[in-house]
């Protein structure tokens, strides 16, 4: 593969926006195993039985989108937040249609809504889960319902760009049931997976990089460029670079009140 080839690839994937949570780009250039539990069919029926949902860091709406346009009957009261601003716009736009109030709000600050507000709280990858703030605006029985990225999720391709990295144990899963206990929930539900990510050429590995920044920090294509043609150059020679992604699914419930029910038939 020649220069221009990486230049062009390279250049291709940075005009390409990358606001939202869609990957459609990457079709036919990359591939991710997706986890066998199905985040959007098992939020369906939870969000047809809630009378309010939150749906936190909502990025560009698109998996609530998905799964209220299944629900005939919508839960009576819905928001979501996001923290970066390009998604905004979008989120507004997918959830709008279904009366959804999207808010702007930093990943780790407090949640702008009154405590026991929802019976759901949902989140899908979030970069930070505040729990103490979760705990709060959920009512007593309600659940928080989560997939989440796993520690050391593609580190072969952090590793390859940076050198080898410690694995951070921020999104390790026994550190989030303990901070969901500490802060007075009970984990219920606990799934793990790893999951195989194959990337078939450098356009794609800009793109990933560019959307997911958690996966080299401060990435820019000047300050890796080394580092992406010699993944260029092995990309030429083998056809794919494999990485492993690892998600995990958690789900918490909040203690109920004797003889409380949260559900919609008890609250309508």
């Amino acid at each position: 593969m020649t220069r221009s080839t990486l230049d062009a690839l390279i250049g291709e994937s940075e005009s390409e926006p990358v606001a939202g949570w869609d990957f459609s780009w990457l079709e036919g250039r990359a591939t991710e195993e997706r986890p066998s539990w199905g985040y959007s069919q098992l939020l369906v029926s939870r969000v047809a039985d809630a009378d309010s949902v939150l749906d936190i860091q909502t990025g560009g709406g698109e998996v609530f989108a998905e799964v209220l346009a299944r629900i005939g009957d919508h839960p009576r009261h819905l928001a979501a937040t996001e923290s970066w601003p390009p998604n905004l716009e979008i989120a507004r736009r997918h959830l709008g249609t279904f009366g959804v109030s999207v808010t702007e709000v930093p990943d780790d600050a407090a949640l702008p809504v009154p405590s026991e507000s929802f019976d759901l709280v949902i989140s899908r990858h979030p970069t930070v889960t505040v729990w103490d703030e979760i705990a709060r605006v959920l009512r007593p029985g309600g659940t928080y319902f989560s997939q989440q990225v796993g520690a050391g999720s593609n580190r072969e391709l952090t590793d390859f760009m940076m050198g080898p990295q410690p694995v951070s144990e921020t999104r390790n899963t026994e550190r989030a049931v303990s901070l969901a206990t500490r802060a007075g929930l009970e984990v219920v539900d606990l799934r793990r997976e790893t999951l195989q990510a194959v990337f078939y050429d450098i356009g794609a590995v800009v793109y990933f990089l560019r959307k997911v920044p958690w996966t080299v920090p401060g990435f820019s294509v000047d300050t890796y460029r080394s580092r992406l043609a010699a993944l260029h150059e092995q990309l030429g020679r083998e056809g794919a670079f494999v990485a492993h992604s690892r998600r995990f699914l958690i789900e918490a419930k909040r203690a109920s009140r004797s003889g409380g029910s949260t559900t919609r038939g008890a609250t309508r």
